[in-house]
């Protein structure tokens, strides 16, 4: 192939030792990231005029038009920086854990006094144990509620002393100990917790076996009703452990990992096996993965996983060996500071069965997600046919813009534009408008502004008018084949004033949705329309007007928090907009500075002592 002058220059210039590489297309954008052990012999080889190149690396080496290389001291460090620049850049041409941001945890706020069991989707290094990623937030739900029952814990704010006269509705129900009224100390609350903590990690044969021994101990010593909550607590675990499959009699620690593949996609299905037993499974859907070897979608699944995961087995078991596993296995063990962990192909025996049965799980999870996503589709066209068919429209609106005005008695007043294109979400074209130019609960007034500016956006990107160093956004640049707005005739009347003022009239099918008895209004149309109860093309604009509803309250409720936020502090004599900003960064919020100290609030710049005194006064 023909390269230019300095893509020539670089490859001549690549050195012969460890690192990875960037690869860049014509706009810079980082479209594949790889490792090498010799970065000139690996990144070389692309470019050979005999080189055996899949369909997809062709592509890939077509696109691009600029290199960079970074080098290290050995493979590991060339392990860690690919998962690294991996996560930055997301790749094109990189195999990818779809939303791999969005994995929930179970977090134990194990640095507080008394802590707190949540859902979180951040991992920080804030003194907390984090126990996931885990793919259904619904299922991290359920396990809560379970944990709860087994394990007590605290939901509410409180400050725990001990001396509060009466506990919660939740000590009742015995879903909380109630530290509060010190029905519970505090050392036996925190083992409580990491009771919690280990029996999410599978252990709970020692579990089992301490609380035995506090229930002979209380029963000797005649406090019977403790006893009899330690009895109750054991039986829960019971329950819970005679569901989980006893995999093998050895005391196996390890997850089980499979791949099953189909056209461009790959599923993961990841076995958990703790002390012998399966105590839960997690799979895990792969973009990126058409061409790509067997073994390298699973190196990467595993360098991508296990940098978000908070625990590492004793053994992972993998179908095949991976290249390189040696060196994973390096990194494994230093996330564990040293403990043993194995990266295992096994060929025979109890570990290469687990393999076939978690392969046997992976295909079906994947046959069951295509097969769901061809009933949605499915679901999608016969909504948009419906919809076509009802609102008397030229074609299918395969893009549908939905508008909703959210304020509180005239303050904050906030609008949202969502779009769904083939019947789904696409929420990369979501927008929100801060209404300016209306005072007072107006909404039609509101909702012209919103739809002026929306389409003027439009008419500047298509007429060439677009203000200079402002880039064109993609949400404005296409019109919707139906401009669905929340509301009444009036609604309607308000867009099609402004549709006709950029003479859209006839090329923008509107029409409104009222919430009461899900009417459809359309224009020159007396009466409204009521789709069955029973048809997808209600089913599909609920939705989306459910979405703008959803979409606009959310920013609103932002809004009106900051403007609170400012309002307590401005209101104070000497407190503006630049001394707001370093209180509020200085102590986070209102109740921060509230508790703060004469001297702690002197030492935050442009607060001497005198404002300060105010300052507590005011608040």
């Amino acid at each position: 192939m023909d390269l230019s002058p300095h893509l020539k220059a670089v490859l001549d210039s690549l050195p012969q030792r460890p690192g990875c590489y960037l690869m860049k297309d014509s706009a810079a954008k980082v479209i594949y990231v790889g490792k090498a052990v010799n970065l000139r012999s690996r990144v070389r080889s692309y470019f050979h005029p005999g080189a055996d190149l899949t369909p997809r690396t062709t592509q890939l080496v077509r696109q691009i038009t600029d290199l960079e290389w970074i080098v290290v001291a050995s493979e590991l460090e060339a392990l860690i920086l690919e998962m690294n620049l991996i996560k930055r850049y997301r790749p094109k041409y990189n195999v990818r854990l779809k939303d791999d941001k969005r994995y929930p945890y179970i977090k134990v706020h194990w640095a507080d006094p008394y802590p707190k069991v949540t859902l979180t989707r951040q991992l920080e290094n804030d003194g907390g144990r984090y126990f996931g990623p885990y793919t259904s937030v619904w299922a991290v739900h359920q396990t809560l509620d379970l944990l709860r029952k087994i394990f007590p814990y605290l939901t509410c704010d409180r400050v725990i002393t001990g001396q509060d006269k009466r506990a919660c509705l939740w000590y009742d129900l015995h879903l909380c100990s109630a530290p509060c009224i010190g029905a519970i100390g505090q050392p036996q609350y925190r083992q409580t917790i990491d009771d919690l903590c280990r029996f999410l990690q599978g252990e709970t044969e020692s579990i089992v076996n301490r609380l035995k021994t506090e229930m002979a101990r209380q029963s000797e010593e005649l406090r019977f009703e403790q006893a009899a909550g330690l009895r109750d607590q054991l039986d829960a675990i019971s329950r819970v452990i005679e569901k989980q499959k006893v995999i093998t009699p050895e005391r196996l620690d390890a997850d089980v990992v499979a791949l099953a593949r189909a056209e461009n996609e790959a599923c993961v299905q990841v076995f958990l096996v703790r002390e012998g037993r399966l105590i839960g499974r997690e799979y895990f859907v792969l973009d990126g993965t058409e061409g790509i070897s067997e073994g390298e979608i699973l190196r990467q699944f595993l360098i991508q996983f296990y940098d978000q995961a908070t625990y590492v087995p004793a053994e992972v078991l993998v179908p095949s060996s991976i290249e390189q596993g040696e060196v994973i296995e390096l990194w494994l063990r230093s996330k564990q500071e040293g403990k043993k962990s194995d990266l295992r192909a096994p060929r025979e025996g109890i570990r290469r069965q687990l393999v076939e049965m978690a392969t046997e799980n992976a295909q079906e999870t994947l046959n069951s997600l295509r097969a769901q996503r061809a009933a949605d589709r499915s679901k999608q066209v016969e909504a948009l046919s419906e919809l076509q068919q009802a609102l008397i429209l030229p074609c299918p609106p395969a893009r549908i813009e939905c508008f909703d005005i959210s304020n509180t008695q005239g303050t904050a007043i906030t609008a949202s534009m969502v779009v769904f294109e083939q019947g789904a979400p696409r929420k990369a074209h979501y927008r929100r408008f801060i209404i300016r130019s209306v005072q007072g609960p107006d909404d039609f007034a509101s909702l012209q502004e919103a739809l002026r500016r929306r389409f003027r956006r439009w008419a500047e990107i298509n007429g060439g008018s677009l203000p200079i160093g402002r880039k064109p956004d993609p949400s404005f640049a296409l019109l919707p084949d139906l401009l669905l707005i929340d509301g009444g005739k009036g609604q309607l009347g308000q867009a099609l004033t402004v549709l006709q003022e950029f003479d859209l009239r006839q090329r923008v099918p509107a029409a409104a949705l009222a919430k009461q008895q899900e009417e459809l209004f359309l224009p020159e149309k007396p009466d409204s329309i009521l789709l069955p109860r029973t048809s997808q093309a209600l089913f599909l604009v609920q939705r989306v007007r459910d979405e703008a509803h959803r979409f606009a309250i959310s920013h609103h409720r932002q809004i009106r928090e900051r403007r609170g936020l400012a309002s307590q502090l401005e209101e104070i004599p000497g407190i503006g907009p630049a001394r707001r900003r370093a209180l509020l960064k200085a102590f986070a919020d209102v109740e921060g500075i509230r508790k703060a100290s004469l001297e702690e609030l002197s030492r935050v710049p442009g607060i001497n002592r005198d404002l300060a005194a105010r300052l507590k006064q005011g608040l």
